[in-house]
């Protein structure tokens, strides 16, 4: 397992932030997609209801700030830290933090990782990704000065939000898409298969998210499974479970990384100011 690996930057992100109404309090519109800025906290643990390979617990916390909207693009800035204490192998703490900006028409992407698990330097992904024409162009300043193209195009982290979010609305069962997202070593790209449950109803389980706008907000159960294109493999590389509301803020996170999962609860939620874009 790739512990640098780390799926959720992309699916919880979801330029100036003017102050305005809370728009996030009501149901939005069928057919327009507005992402929320928001900072949220996520407490994990391991998750006992899924078996773990040579690992005997696990906890670590992940933290981010999104901010943004369609009109001036999507920033985020995010943290995961993770401690794995196995009889075996010892302890080993993984430190992942990313910055991106995504345009707000999907048309482009900035990404930057720092990653470190124990001693010595951090390893570093830094990048920026273009499309263009059928595919799209990735522009790499680090680990090394690359330039490489896809044929094929690929939809970036908060396209990807939004088409999930699409889909639930329209009462599909699933979803297909490419995804991009800079992963590893800035040249990987998934094959994604959302799997999303009926539309949840009743009180949310988090405290967090027990406030009166969420219980009008509509939540579906999303599994998301991560293949990574041309490795030939049936199993995916990473699976992420979580309740997905209409505005792109998620909880009861489950991350599955083959040899062990966690279990995040969302423990801290700040909505931020939202511009009134019209795209």
């Amino acid at each position: 397992m790739d512990f640098k690996r780390i799926g959720l930057a992309g699916l919880l992100g979801f330029g100036a932030v003017a102050s305005c109404g809370p728009a996030f309090a009501q149901p939005q519109a069928a057919g327009r997609v507005v992402l929320t800025p928001h900072r949220a906290v996520y407490d994990l643990v391991l998750d006992p209801s899924e078996p773990s390979k040579n690992i005997d617990s696990a906890k670590g916390r992940i933290a981010f700030d999104f901010t943004g909207d369609a009109c001036e693009g999507y920033a985020l800035s995010f943290r995961q830290v993770t401690q794995l204490d196995s009889s075996e192998i010892g302890s080993r703490t993984i430190d992942a933090r990313t910055t991106s900006f995504e345009a707000g028409d999907g048309s482009s992407y900035r990404f930057k990782t720092e990653s470190t698990s124990g001693a010595g330097a951090p390893e570093i992904i830094d990048g920026t990704a273009q499309k263009q024409g059928a595919g799209y162009e990735v522009s790499l300043r680090a680990p090394t000065k690359d330039l490489h193209r896809e044929a094929v195009d690929a939809l970036f982290p908060n396209a990807q939000m939004k088409a999930v979010i699409e889909a639930a609305r329209a009462g599909r069962n699933t979803l297909n898409v490419r995804l991009y997202d800079g992963a590893n070593n800035g040249k990987e790209v998934y094959e994604t298969l959302s799997v999303i449950g009926k539309r949840i109803e009743g009180k949310p389980t988090e405290t967090a998210l027990q406030r009166p706008e969420f219980e009008k907000l509509a939540r579906w159960p999303v599994k998301i499974s991560y293949f990574k294109v041309g490795s030939g493999e049936s199993t995916p590389a990473y699976t992420i479970a979580f309740e997905l509301y209409e505005n792109g803020i998620t909880g009861a996170v489950r991350l599955n990384y083959g040899s062990f999962a966690l279990r995040g609860t969302l423990t801290r939620l700040d909505l931020l100011p939202q511009t009134d874009c019209a795209k």
